[in-house]
């Protein structure tokens, strides 16, 4: 997929690269510039992509800010000693705010509020006797210390190899670790092995039926396989599961689109439109929702209720 420049023996990408590959919005990225998320630049290492996917679901998927964002990172690592909380952690939304998962533990920083985390796939508190809580908590910090030792070492082209392996290891000992399927389908992906790339998603959307990203990230890879009935419905599920997921409505309609089914699109058009109104793929969005609402002459119901007759 990406164009891999060797610098350093570290695989580079191209800023167009990683909006191409992740799926980013301009905007978002400078956003993420601006708050100081991410460092401006035109190359990007695998460590810089890690960073950028990880915002990515919480931008996208769990509709957090990036002044919000870097606030909880910045209290993560000014209170628990976490030099990168979005590599070396595995963030998760508590309310309004952003907590994290780690050894074993869910934090939330702003609050210096600390909880154990038995059930990290689903977020469910169990109950437990002394015993299992033990043995619960340290098969949890071991299993995310393998998780986060591969995650490093993602940021290296060379060292590649040693993350599968690593991620191979969570998913002997949790086999529903939806982040490490991710990540093992993404790595994937990015090596164009879209097969691979598949399985690893498919199995994320199983253990989390509700992990929207899982669903989105499918999408793409059948897209890439040109299974387009397949990529519409995971785009669907993804839309369904989080309707402000903007870029999951601007997949969908491109989908439609090419299965020739203008109208269902122009609907997903007008609602990335309306959720990221600013910026090239706005623009893009507006056009081809104009250019359908021209050629059909369809009738649309305007937001006070009237119709609305669509000028040819």
């Amino acid at each position: 997929m990406a164009r891999a420049n060797q610098v350093d023996d570290v695989t580079r990408y191209s800023r167009q690269d990683v909006l191409r590959i992740l799926r980013l919005n301009p905007r978002h990225l400078a956003a993420w510039e601006r708050a100081g998320l991410v460092s401006p630049c035109e190359e990007y290492s695998f460590a810089d992509m890690g960073r950028l996917r990880k915002l990515r679901e919480l931008q996208a998927v769990k509709r957090l800010s990036a002044q919000n964002i870097r606030a909880s990172v910045e209290a993560m690592q000014r209170i628990a000693g976490v030099r990168n909380a979005l590599i070396e952690t595995c963030a998760v939304r508590q309310g309004s705010r952003l907590a994290f998962r780690h050894g074993g533990s869910l934090f939330e920083p702003l609050t210096q509020q600390l909880a154990f985390d038995f059930d990290a796939s689903s977020g469910r508190s169990v109950q437990m006797t002394p015993a299992q809580t033990q043995q619960s908590v340290q098969q949890v910090a071991e299993v995310q210390e393998v998780f986060l030792r591969a995650v490093r070492l993602e940021e290296s082209a060379a060292t590649i190899p040693a993350a599968i392996e690593l991620y191979r290891e969570v998913l002997v000992s949790n086999p529903n670790h939806a982040p490490a399927l991710i990540n093992m389908g993404t790595i994937h992906y990015n090596m164009r092995q879209y097969e691979a790339a598949e399985g690893f998603y498919r199995r994320a959307t199983v253990a989390d039926p509700d992990y929207a990203l899982a669903f989105f990230d499918l999408g793409n890879v059948l897209d890439e396989m040109q299974r387009l009935d397949e990529a519409t419905t995971s785009y669907q599920r993804a839309v369904a599961l989080v309707p402000q997921y903007a870029d999951a409505h601007y997949n969908l309609a491109l989908a439609y689109e090419r299965q020739g089914q203008r109208r269902r699109a122009l609907r997903h058009w007008l609602t990335y439109v309306r959720l990221d109104p600013v910026g090239p793929w706005a623009n893009h969005a507006k056009e081809q929702a104009r250019k359908i609402l021209s050629s059909e002459k369809l009738s649309i119901v305007s937001r006070r209720g009237r119709l609305v007759r669509a000028a040819g």
